[in-house]
């Protein structure tokens, strides 16, 4: 009988690492988008849409940059199979779940934009919760040290 020898991960490993790269750099985007919203965005947006974004507790808005850069450093890292990646991942699973929770029931984000924040936040918290989920089961099958 001859023993099957893999020397690493999947190459769905690499696959569904390099989305979740990808994903949390888009994240990146849109909140540099956010943070550097000229004057002529702004006054470009509905009064209440307007009104909402200049609400913005800044330490939400501290929290989504915590969220989507350690998404994407935990994501790096768990390119580069380092174990590290499962607590970075996990730090921005929770500011996920923290800035979503919050702009989501704690504002009125549904009464300006619509039912599909609420979908949209719950599309996000899904995406953290599987990286965590995802690179907690490489480091169990040690693709990841």
């Amino acid at each position: 009988m001859s023993e099957e020898v893999t020397s690493g991960p999947p190459r769905s490993f690499y696959v569904i690492s390099g989305i979740a790269l990808a994903w949390n750099l888009l994240g990146v985007v849109f909140y540099v988008m956010q943070v550097t919203m000229s004057d002529a965005v702004l006054g470009a947006m509905e009064p209440a849409e307007r009104a909402f974004v200049e609400s913005t507790p800044s330490w939400l808005i501290s929290v989504y940059a915590i969220a989507v850069n350690a998404g994407a450093l935990g994501s790096l890292l768990l390119i580069l199979k380092k174990a590290v990646s499962v607590p970075i991942l996990i730090v921005s699973m929770l500011c996920i779940i923290v800035q979503m929770g919050y702009s989501t029931f704690m504002t009125d984000a549904m009464e300006i934009y619509g039912g599909g924040v609420a979908a949209q936040g719950a599309f996000i918290t899904l995406i953290g919760i599987f990286l965590v989920w995802y690179s907690r089961g490489a480091k169990a099958k040690d693709w990841i040290s």
